[in-house]
């Protein structure tokens, strides 16, 4: 299991999540242009030691990421979408999936959704926009680990 971050925003989101894969020994891809450096000082605080202990791959462009993932097999993209119609409990994951979650600020666009496998939602109580991303993230990745039986002790 993968979890892929479209052109991420705020470097403290990306830094939670990469320390998340880390703890859960997930690969995470970054896909290019983020809005902040590696080396941003809020993207470090946040992601603590934990990012030399990760496995990040960057890939320039998201035409760039559909090449890798159709040279890797075509493991199944699965984004994360307020826009999706079929919740992340109702789905069942495969261990190959790769989780792809959009830009904070405007999600990934039209042309990336169509491209998804499958589209989850995360129900909320009506009226409320969305969750934070890696809060999203965490939930949606501990439902999928559940389901597959990885990792564990």
């Amino acid at each position: 299991m993968r979890i892929a971050l479209y052109q991420p925003d705020i470097p403290q989101n990306a830094a939670t999540i990469i320390r998340t894969a880390a703890c859960l020994g997930l690969v995470v891809d970054i896909i290019e242009p983020a809005g902040f450096l590696v080396s941003d000082r809020a993207f470090r605080r946040a992601g603590m030691d934990y990012l030399e202990q990760a496995s990040v791959v960057t890939h320039a462009s998201f035409a760039a990421f559909e090449r890798w993932r159709a040279g890797a097999g075509a493991p199944r993209l699965v984004l994360l979408s307020t826009r999706a119609a079929t919740p992340y409990l109702d789905f069942a994951f495969r261990p190959d999936d790769i989780l792809m979650l959009g830009r904070e600020s405007a999600g990934v666009p039209d042309e990336v959704h169509a491209l998804a496998d499958a589209r989850l939602v995360i129900p909320m109580l009506e009226g409320r926009r969305s969750l934070n991303v890696a809060m999203a993230t965490a939930m949606v990745v501990g439902e999928a680990l559940r389901q597959t039986a990885g990792p564990g002790p």
